[in-house]
């Protein structure tokens, strides 16, 4: 699935909104994660459930706005849409079960068919799943799109392994760990397709990162080390504050800028 020429019509490009995908990428990937399934966890159980939803929300498409009002990769604007994907991904996620009462292997199957979905639909579209193509706003759209659904996805995945299957936190955040690393090493040694190697392990940093701040967070009653839903979303936040300002500065994270010429 390599970058393509796209459709009949000529479709104005954009330069790269998306960043280079290095070590610091999956770091601040992992955090963000962790970080809204523990801020999530936090606001539903500290608030009115339904404020709670609805200021996820509301910051969800602030976020949303400034990313897509940006003109190129901007770290702090980028991650601070990331990480409130992740928040409002979880609420949705958990208000599906929580509220509904849709079993987690339900839930999970049916966020697994709309990521499908969008990829199906976004590959058929541009002839491209490349993130790095991502240089028209139509997508960009895409992108955000299967972003979502691999949070709600593996909001769901993760709950149902930890509860549903009973392997605990910890279990479950060692199973994602082996799952998320796997297509790195099919790549370098069997050849696996480098964008679905990509799109796996994204997939997969969404349950690992909230196994392990549900670890953290969770009263060793229900199988954590009882630090604190709260404490676990301030230390992850602190830590991706100082990270992106280090990527701000260095740029060490800044896409390349070049156009795709094949549009």
């Amino acid at each position: 699935m390599s970058t393509a020429r796209v459709s009949t019509r000529r479709i104005r490009p954009m330069v790269s909104k998306v960043p280079e995908i290095t070590v610091w990428f999956w770091i601040v990937k992992l955090l963000t994660t962790a970080m809204g399934e523990a801020t999530s966890d936090f606001l539903v159980l500290h608030l009115n459930k339904y404020l709670a939803v609805l200021l996820g929300a509301v910051a969800f498409g602030v976020a949303f706005w400034f990313q897509y009002r940006a003109k190129r990769y901007v770290p702090y604007i980028y991650w601070t849409f990331v990480t409130m994907v992740a928040v409002f991904g979880t609420m949705v996620a958990d208000a599906i079960h929580i509220v509904l009462g849709v079993p987690y292997w339900a839930s999970t199957s049916a966020f697994a068919i709309f990521l499908a979905a969008v990829f199906i639909t976004w590959y058929r579209t541009e002839r491209t799943l490349d993130i790095h193509s991502i240089v028209t706003r139509r997508r960009e759209l895409f992108y955000w799109a299967a972003v979502l659904a691999t949070f709600a996805m593996g909001t769901a995945c993760g709950d149902m392994t930890a509860t549903t299957l009973h392997l605990g936190y910890f279990a479950s955040g060692i199973l994602f760990i082996v799952l998320f690393g796997a297509p790195f090493l099919l790549k370098r040694w069997a050849g696996m397709n480098e964008i679905f190697a990509f799109w796996f392990s994204y997939v997969m940093t969404r349950p690992l990162g909230a196994s392990f701040a549900d670890w953290l967070g969770v009263e060793k009653a229900y199988g954590g080390l009882g630090f604190g839903r709260g404490a676990v979303a301030l230390v992850t936040t602190l830590f991706i504050v100082v990270l992106v300002a280090y990527l701000t500065i260095t740029s060490k994270d800044r896409p390349n800028e070049s156009l795709v010429s094949n549009l």
